[in-house]
């Protein structure tokens, strides 16, 4: 990976492509540090610091600007709930998918200008749920000014960040290196690593408290900054300093794991039939049809993760906790990352999204009849329909195993977070699996631009 940045540095077209990528993520960083005006952003981190729920996967997502109520807080988290969104009304309205199939380059445009709408519309809630949010708890100042107007220029601040957020995404998506929304959640999440090791050291510290008796649940009540929520979330940061080492090397093994399925694929053979034009003699050569088993990539787990914490962020943004009574604290004990139900739902959500997007990123249809109008065939096979069953049915076996791959190494963490009582390791297994992924699919953009420039020994 390395050599190839270092490769693709040489080539001056890419090299500016690199740059603007690396400005823009500079945009964003400086973003993610300024404040929005009537909250008292200092109170809020600390609350968002206890938190290992919903709250926390958010803020680890956001590159911890949502702890700080900054202008970028909602991230992009808006425009990846619009884009499932208007996918999922392509595949169910007519209209839409008639616009996507056979509207070309002009259709694409009206899709993804409504993608946009549809992003600022979820923002503008989002961003009033993250208002009801701080405002339930006390954290807006807005002084001898109206509520109203104080709730305005919080709402509009957060919608503001996310649609330049998306903006800047589609640019880097044009002018930069790989796909720009990626690179962003990539770059959030990254920028958090520092924290997490603050993190685990901190939470070898709380053990050492409860250990020695000086930290309990009863004290941190009686200090009277915690409820029994706050309390026992700061105490299920506890880490057994003899989990680091097994952590690290647990976390060494994703990465060598996603790393080697997501260069897995299923080779095809492919024989092309010779045919004579005037004096000379084409086809009859060899090649393969490449499926890769992780074809969807890293979306089936962000689109998931999205779906999944839907509930409890709606909740959430509303001062709903664990301990509150009625539907609303059910619905947030049976929602939490920790809980065996949304383990259960993430694990179906990863599963159904993997088969949307291999269906979408690999048509049977099309490659069977684009083998037979050039006169190929797969060895054994005749062309047309029984092509097209058998890629069907090897499409449907190799997403299946994606799919199961996907789920396993997230929720593989969720279930060891909960053995060993340390939830934080459902938030750092999440995103190790969104980083490892948006750098390898980054990476091989990369590769394949520096080849159609046709600089071969550098892939070499």
């Amino acid at each position: 990976m390395i050599q190839t940045i270092r490769n693709a540095w040489r080539v001056p077209e890419l090299k500016k492509k690199m740059l603007f990528t690396i400005m823009a993520l500079l945009i964003f960083r400086l973003g993610s540090a300024i404040p929005v005006p009537y909250i008292d952003g200092q109170a809020l981190q600390q609350y968002m610091n206890s938190q290992t729920g919903i709250l926390g996967l958010m803020n680890a997502m956001s590159g911890s600007a949502f702890s700080m109520a900054t202008v970028f807080a909602l991230s992009i988290q808006p425009y990846i709930n619009s884009s499932i969104i208007i996918q999922l009304l392509t595949v169910a309205i007519p209209a839409l998918e008639r616009l996507a199939r056979d509207g070309g380059e002009e259709g694409r445009k009206k899709i993804a200008s409504i993608t946009r709408y549809t992003t600022v519309a979820i923002a503008l809630l989002q961003g009033f749920g993250y208002y009801t949010l701080v405002n339930s708890y006390g954290l807006v100042n807005g002084g001898s000014l109206p509520g109203f107007w104080v709730g305005l220029v919080i709402v509009l601040s957060f919608t503001a960040g996310s649609a330049f957020l998306m903006w800047l995404g589609e640019q880097i998506t044009e002018f930069g290196i790989g796909n720009g929304i990626s690179i962003i959640l990539f770059a959030g999440i990254v920028s958090r690593f520092p924290q997490m090791v603050t993190d685990s050291i901190n939470g070898v510290n709380i053990w050492r408290e409860v250990q020695s008796g000086n930290v309990s649940l009863e004290k941190l009540q009686a200090t009277g900054l915690y409820n029994a929520e706050t309390a026992q979330a700061y105490l299920n940061r506890a880490l057994h300093p003899a989990m680091i080492p097994l952590i690290l090397l647990g976390m060494l093994a994703l990465v060598v794991f996603i790393v080697y399925i997501n260069n897995a694929e299923r080779r095809i053979p492919v024989q092309y039939a010779k045919r004579v034009v005037g004096r000379k003699m084409y086809g009859g050569q060899s090649t393969h049809i490449p499926m890769k088993v992780s074809m969807a990539g890293v979306m089936p787990i962000i689109f998931a993760q999205s779906i999944a914490s839907l509930p409890a962020t709606v909740c959430g943004f509303m001062g709903i906790t664990k301990e509150s009574p009625g539907f609303g604290g059910g619905l947030m004990k049976v929602f939490d990352t920790a809980a065996p139900f949304y383990s259960i739902l993430y694990f179906l959500l990863i599963v159904g999204f993997s088969y949307f997007y291999s269906t979408m990123a690999f048509n049977p249809v099309e490659v069977a009849n684009n083998l037979k109008k050039n006169g190929g065939f797969i060895p054994g096979l005749r062309p047309g329909k029984p092509t097209c069953d058998f890629l069907m049915k090897v499409l449907n076996k190799i997403t299946m195993f994606g799919a199961l791959y996907l789920s396993v190494i997230a929720i593989a963490p969720i279930i060891t977070g909960n053995l060993v009582g340390y939830q934080s390791l459902a938030i750092g297994g999440t995103s190790v699996i969104i980083v490892v992924g948006v750098a390898l699919e980054t990476v091989k953009q990369m590769e394949a631009q520096m080849l159609m420039r046709h600089y071969k020994g550098f892939l070499e």
